[in-house]
């Protein structure tokens, strides 16, 4: 019989969701309930940036492999649409690659970011300018990013977002990319929420990240809100979004890699606390089909 704080799929969690708690309590958090995937938050007043001195960096790394917590992701916020192939936020990007290298993180997460018109949070947003143009300079800087990623023994990995939050968004800039340096260092987030507040069904997100993430380049971000219009996070399994049916097609499909929890309590600091958030989120996943048994 499994306990509550055991599960079979591997659960991660984002310091996203502990804004104000010392990394030390988070660490501690994440061990007590056996979650042993933990996404890092790089904001740029720091202290996670290129700019982390060399003993800051060793001594986290150690900190982390003493405690049996793996490093998911560097969380940034770059975003492509402000990238160029060269110039300061392609330096940044790379900046934050050799830190996960350094760090021993498996991805560092981007946002698409392109031009994008306002738009309700049930609808996709329209672009704001020629988005095919757009499309094609995202891919040349990931596709930078994917070479130098690879060298480094990391992955850039962008996620559902922002001006793309469909799979098939995702997938009109990675088609744009080389496959074969794609698949060396490039990958992907299915950020649960976003395909599926503006209409993309699970199947369709599937069909679309399906060989990038069975492949294991990238993973899967959960999160749960009452509906497509009010993305405030309430607690795994009491809102609407259909983790079940993606949990059912990402055994069926041989995804393997973590479920991790992003719970935004930094932009919605009103909401409960990441303890809480997080024992709720290894219960709903503890009760999730596992592999074995959908095929």
């Amino acid at each position: 019989m499994t306990s509550a704080t055991e599960t079979r799929w591997a659960i991660g969690a984002s310091t996203l969701g502990a804004p104000q708690e010392p990394l030390d309590d988070v660490l501690g958090l994440l061990a007590g309930l056996k979650v042993s995937w933990l996404e890092l938050r790089c904001p740029p007043e720091g202290p996670y940036t290129p700019a982390m001195p060399r003993t800051d960096r060793d001594r986290l790394r150690q900190d982390l492999r003493d405690r049996g917590i793996s490093l998911l992701s560097l969380a940034t916020g770059v975003r492509l649409g402000e990238a160029h192939s060269t110039g300061p936020v392609m330096d940044e990007l790379i900046g934050h690659l050799e830190l996960a290298g350094d760090l021993g993180a498996h991805h560092v997460r981007i946002f698409p970011g392109l031009p994008a018109a306002p738009a309700p949070f049930d609808r996709v947003p329209a672009p704001a300018g020629d988005r095919r143009r757009d499309e094609a300079t995202a891919a040349e800087c990931l596709a930078r990013a994917a070479r130098v990623a690879g060298d480094l023994g990391v992955r850039v990995v962008l996620e559902t977002h922002d001006s793309h939050p469909r799979g098939t968004d995702l997938r009109r800039i990675i088609d744009l990319v080389d496959p074969a340096l794609f698949a060396q260092g490039g990958g992907v987030i299915w950020d649960l929420l976003h395909p599926w507040r503006v209409g993309e069904t699970p199947p369709e997100t599937w069909q679309a990240l399906g060989p990038v993430l069975r492949a294991g380049h990238g993973y899967v971000q959960i999160k749960d809100v009452a509906s497509p219009r009010d993305l405030t996070p309430v607690l795994q399994g009491t809102g609407a979004v259909p983790l079940t049916e993606a949990a059912h097609l990402l055994g069926a499909g041989g995804y393997r890699g973590p479920l991790s929890l992003e719970w935004e309590r930094t932009w919605y600091p009103h909401v409960a606390p990441l303890s809480q958030a997080l024992a709720a989120a290894v219960a709903a996943v503890r009760e999730l089909p596992f592999p074995e048994e959908v095929r």
